[in-house]
């Protein structure tokens, strides 16, 4: 894994992407939030090395993003589950916590393939190609990911007292609003936003981006 820092001072915000997300696609949560923005890069995106044997583990993906010290963080589908594992373990890790498309939580999630997530994507010719690319390098990741949880139990995250607010999408296939229910009931102070939409970070970026961050301002 490696990191990107924007902007500078607090508070430091850490930004975890989803499984094949672009270059562009992995700041998008980090646009117009105050102070330091920490963005990750995982294995086999962007310019990141290839991941090694095995990487495709919310526990060894969650391991990493623990090397951030950061007071809030962001993540994405992929970077949701290993944050909530980050959480079930940490659970005073963060002040404020924003989980997107979360695809897992206590049950396995369905098996996907590569040719799936490249259908599924919209927007723009030039990012669909650029998706595209990005998902060639996943083989490894479609094959281990399924069948994982992020935590085996919800119930341990029931210790985390900071605020996480759940963004969901509707009639997404790959991130069901069922999981992101169930992932903000898991917190005390879990909050969900379910939005009219299959593809929110493409039809409603603007909304998003102006949630975060009143979100993270408390």
């Amino acid at each position: 894994m490696i990191t990107h820092s924007y902007g500078s001072g607090s508070p430091v915000t850490l930004v975890a992407h989803g499984l094949g997300a672009t270059p562009g696609e992995a700041r998008i949560p980090a646009s117009g939030l105050p102070g330091t923005r920490v963005v990750v890069t995982l294995p086999s995106h962007g310019d990141a090395p290839d991941a090694p044997t095995g990487y495709w583990d919310y526990g060894r993906i969650a391991a990493d993003l623990g090397t951030v010290e950061a007071d809030h963080a962001v993540g994405v589908s992929l970077g949701a589950g290993a944050l909530v594992r980050l959480l079930s373990q940490e659970p005073g890790r963060f002040r404020r916590v924003a989980l997107l498309l979360p695809a897992v939580l206590d049950r396995p999630r369905q098996p996907f393939t590569l040719q799936m997530l490249s259908d599924l994507t919209t927007g723009p010719p030039i990012y669909v190609a650029e998706r595209r690319a990005a998902l060639k390098r996943l083989e490894a990741a479609a094959e281990q990911l399924p069948g994982q949880v992020a935590v085996a139990d919800a119930s341990s995250l029931a210790a985390v007292s900071a605020p996480v607010l759940v963004i969901a999408a509707t009639g997404d296939p790959l991130h069901p609003e069922d999981v992101a229910k169930e992932t903000a009931a898991a917190f005390p102070n879990g909050e969900l936003w379910l939005i009219d939409s299959p593809s929110p970070m493409i039809t409603h970026r603007s909304e998003i981006r102006h949630r975060l961050v009143s979100f993270f301002a408390g």
